[in-house]
């Protein structure tokens, strides 16, 4: 899969379209606090790996920029929990 994740930062969210649809991770930040909400794939998507895709590039991005992550979106803190070698970024 080569199609890019784009971060749309008016609504909050990193996004991928794929076949006229749109995955997607919203977030909030607050200070070095990056809150991870919701974690959407249309139906059409499913079972294809996109959640873990996007779920992986959220977090390179927040290593990459010195914050840490609250999941509240059990997508994502089922993610954290099964790499625990991202368990590092945790609030």
């Amino acid at each position: 899969m080569t199609d890019p994740i784009r971060h749309d930062a008016e609504n909050q969210r990193y996004e991928i379209d794929l076949e006229g649809e749109t995955a997607f991770i919203g977030y909030s930040r607050d200070g070095d606090r990056l809150t991870l909400n919701t974690t959407q794939v249309p139906p059409p998507l499913e079972g294809r790996g996109i959640a873990a895709r996007l779920t992986a590039h959220v977090l390179d991005e927040a290593r990459r920029e010195g914050l840490k992550v609250v999941p509240l979106c059990s997508y994502s803190a089922a993610y954290i929990r099964r790499h625990p070698d991202q368990a590092d970024l945790l609030a």
